[in-house]
């Protein structure tokens, strides 16, 4: 059974950082495009950024500067590290694949299950 799991999200005062993980397990073949996504409370899910197979990333304008996106195709495994964080930045990041080749077929728009960021003074 494939799973995608995130892991890193804490409470953190303005200004701080965070790293967040998502791993993916199973018996994976290969990813194409794995993402970040954010919802807050009250508001639709939004994109954060992803990056392709190849190490392409593609961030939302207003994470650009602030966020960056890495991967290691090897592990399964994308992050997100988050500098000058902002109380708007509060929200559930949940991790996504595109698409999942698995030894009996694919999965498509695969989720996590979130991890809470809590950007607070």
């Amino acid at each position: 059974q494939v799973q995608l799991v995130e892991s890193g999200g804490d409470l953190v005062r303005p200004g701080g950082s965070l790293r967040l993980s998502c791993a993916a397990s199973g018996a994976i073949v290969s990813i194409n495009t794995m993402g970040w996504y954010r919802q807050a409370p009250g508001k639709q899910r939004e994109l954060v950024a992803s990056i392709t197979s190849s190490g392409t990333p593609t961030y939302a304008d207003s994470m650009k500067g602030r966020f960056t996106i890495a991967r290691d195709s090897a592990a399964n495994t994308v992050y997100l590290q988050m500098n000058s964080l902002k109380p708007e930045d509060t929200a559930v990041y949940y991790c996504n694949a595109d698409r999942i080749r698995t030894l009996v077929g694919s999965i498509y728009d695969y989720w996590g299950q979130g991890t809470q960021v809590t950007v607070s003074s």
